[in-house]
């Protein structure tokens, strides 16, 4: 039997333009490893939200942007970081 024409599940774009990432697929989306992403999905006090089915991880595109966009570092956050690292070096 020939399954050529078959499509996965990351493969088919939804008319509403959100679709389903298995881990590769996610590290490619957002360039972070997938050990990274993994530590993120397993990270107590703010997980990245996922499904796992049977032993598949997928993360769906919605979520992700949602979850990392709660992550934007604004410049005097960024600058109040640095001020917090010099002051540990000094």
């Amino acid at each position: 039997m020939n399954y050529h024409h078959v499509k996965t599940i990351a493969d088919k774009e939804p008319e509403n333009g959100d679709r389903y990432f298995d881990l590769k697929t996610l590290s490619a989306y957002s360039s972070l490893s997938v050990q990274t992403l993994r530590s993120y999905i397993s990270d107590p006090s703010d997980p990245l939200p996922c499904f796992c089915i049977r032993r598949k991880i997928l993360v769906k595109k919605s979520d992700f942007d949602r979850w990392v966009t709660k992550h934007k570092v604004t410049r005097q956050s960024l600058d109040s970081v640095l001020d917090e690292i010099i002051a540990d070096v000094l």
